[in-house]
């Protein structure tokens, strides 16, 4: 009787505020626990983001889901101790790697850097390889890269010094929005992202530079709706049905985006007042070009096994590319499987078919 395969699910260690400012869980002598406990005390008094809560349980689901479908599994904390890794990667000896890793000590751009290990290491893993991963996290690069492929996406430009934004230069049409150009996960989004003005937008700018320390992508804003497109596999992938944000249940005065409260902050109006729903009630040409347009940019930008493709629809039903996420959340609740339950896969199903494929890069390469 073979053994089961053994799959490690790697995930960035969460952080916590602190007296010394924000710690690694593990520095601080934090005990992970279950999800239901990190949950109660971001309730209680706010010191955990439900953005690491996320974390915990998307890894307790996929662990439970690969459980379910006879592999073994163990599970590591990447932290920003590379040594640590290495040692467990030694010692487990893993023959795939379930990748969650969005960060290594904080540091997003890592995220590729990670990937680029396990294929040194020539360990099979789940998702995209380093180039897409790095690349995607270039919001301004990857939009370069859809405009000239004649992919459509907001009219942009990159500001990496306030001083040359001026008035006279500047060719944009008002509402902009401005984001920082290398987080994901709606970080740096939030009500003020949206301006009207160039001295709102100049102000804006050098907010993001300032706190972010890195360039400010100024793009065009598209009113319209809103669209997640999931997609999975590789030959050929598949679209699964589409996702819409509902931003109905916000206040009247607060802008129609998806902000990192609206993403993260439970309790808060933008999280209580944007919904997800799916199947997004599409015609039937509208819907067609939206799922064409998502996989264009999935096979453009590299991913592989998954991924998700943000569409702002606008008012005039014309899909514009807001970004390519190769690492979404793979959590039972996450918008990723509101599309996959449609479509009809359950949660096993799909976490299934996304670890079959590093499983068979895995066969292919020891023939």
């Amino acid at each position: 009787m073979s053994q089961p395969i053994h799959i490690s699910i790697i995930y960035n260690e969460p952080t916590i505020e602190t007296n010394k400012g924000r710690e690694f869980a593990i520095d601080a002598g934090v005990d992970h626990g279950p999800s239901g406990v990190w949950v109660s005390a971001a309730k209680a008094d706010g010191k955990i983001d439900l953005s690491e809560v996320g974390v915990i349980e998307e890894k307790e689901d996929i662990q439970t889901a690969l459980r379910t479908l006879g592999y073994e599994t163990s599970i590591f904390n990447m932290s920003d101790d590379l040594d640590r890794f290495l040692g467990y990667i030694k010692a487990i000896q893993p023959e795939v790697i379930f990748n969650m890793v969005e960060s290594l000590g904080d540091n997003a751009i890592h995220e590729m850097h990670v990937a680029g290990i396990y294929e040194l290491l020539g360990i099979a893993y789940t998702g995209s390889g380093p180039w897409t991963l790095g690349t995607c996290l270039n919001k301004a690069r990857t939009k370069e890269i859809m405009l000239h492929n004649g992919i459509p996406t907001a009219e942009f430009m990159l500001v990496e010094d306030p001083s040359h934004l001026t008035a006279e230069n500047f060719r944009l049409s008002f509402p902009i929005i401005v984001k920082p150009s290398a987080e994901d996960a709606s970080v740096g989004i939030d009500n003020k992202s949206i301006v009207n003005t160039f001295s709102e937008l100049k102000e804006r700018v050098e907010f993001i530079i300032s706190k972010f320390q890195e360039a400010a992508l100024v793009e065009e804003y598209i009113e319209g709706r809103e669209l997640n497109v999931a997609v999975i596999g590789n030959d050929p992938p598949l679209v699964m049905p589409i996702s819409e944000i509902d931003f109905s249940g916000l206040p009247a005065d607060y802008p129609k985006i998806v902000t990192y409260d609206a993403k993260w902050m439970d309790g808060t109006k933008e999280f209580e007042g944007t919904k997800g729903i799916c199947p997004a009630p599409l015609p039937a040409d509208v819907e067609h070009e939206v799922k064409a347009v998502a996989l264009r940019a999935y096979k453009l930008m590299g991913c592989r096994d998954y991924a998700r493709v943000d569409i702002r629809l606008s008012k005039t039903m014309k899909p514009y590319v807001l970004e390519v996420n190769p690492n979404p959340d793979l959590s039972n609740d996450a918008g990723y499987f509101r599309s996959a339950r449609t479509y009809g896969m359950t949660y096993a199903d799909a976490i299934g078919r996304i670890v079959g494929y590093a499983v068979e890069r895995r066969r292919e390469k020891k023939k």
